[in-house]
């Protein structure tokens, strides 16, 4: 005769097999739950997959999070909307949801320092991490050293090769550091490997119309510009930055 604590024990083994650890955590209790609600079958088997699934989905997420080699954790929850226009926000709003990545779009916000750029380009990071996109940041010298680094041993087509396999790359802080010939040449094939097969969002403190001076050459610029906009989402941030409003802020309340 088969015992309640057989079936556990076999339960457990399974779950073990399967590895799925988090129903070996939890079929016992919504067991009892599920006898005190009186759910059926159906409900008590969906209940015991939906935990395991939302676990493998969470530990996905902080995977991917944690590869995509962000600074810093920045959400949409904590970026202040205030100085930004309502159809700018909207169009965040939609940038959030990822279907820019599903498109093979790209993502590119200007503006001056402090206002918000890096940030967003975070947040809208985690968003595609959370949808399952693997992400991939760094700074545009970060992207440049990496490069060099490949073209120095004969990899550089293997490497980009290897970086596409990311759906979304951010590159952050382009025209703050001018950059050479060769780094400006190595930019630009990363922006031409990525054309319609993968996403980028840039953030930039510089418009468009002064690349040129940042990549040594207006020919350069106009080349990797064509490519980056052809299929984008162009968003300029304008006015004071955080650290200048928070410092206000602070002298006001000093001074009441």
């Amino acid at each position: 005769m088969t015992t309640g604590k057989d079936v556990a024990a076999e339960i457990a083994f399974l779950a073990r097999e399967l590895k799925t650890p988090v129903i070996t955590e939890t079929f016992t209790s919504l067991g009892d739950q599920a006898r005190e609600a009186g759910w059926s079958h159906e409900e008590y088997l969906a209940a015991v997959l939906g935990r395991q699934v939302a676990s493998r989905t969470a530990n996905g997420t902080r995977m991917r999070i944690s590869a995509a080699h962000f600074p810093q954790v920045k959400t949409m929850q904590d970026f202040v909307f205030d100085h930004i226009p309502a159809t700018t926000r909207d169009v965040v709003a939609h940038l959030a949801t990822g279907t820019f990545i599903a498109k093979r779009e790209n993502v590119v916000l200007l503006g001056p320092p402090g206002t918000g750029k890096t940030h967003l380009a975070i947040a809208l990071g985690i968003k595609a991490a959370e949808a399952s996109y693997p992400v991939l940041f760094d700074s545009a010298t970060g992207w440049i050293h990496r490069l060099a680094q490949a073209h120095a041993k004969g990899g550089l087509e293997r490497e980009l090769r290897r970086l596409n396999r990311y759906r979304l790359l951010i590159i952050d802080e382009v025209g703050y550091l001018p950059l050479d010939a060769a780094a400006a040449a190595l930019f630009f094939q990363l922006v031409a490997s990525r054309y319609e097969t993968g996403s980028i969002i840039v953030t930039s403190n510089l418009p468009f119309s002064r690349w040129g001076e940042t990549l040594g050459d207006d020919v350069v610029a106009a080349a990797t510009i064509d490519r980056l906009v052809h299929h984008a989402h162009v968003i300029g941030l304008d006015g004071d930055s955080y650290r200048t409003r928070a410092h206000r802020d602070t002298i006001n309340q000093q001074t009441k």
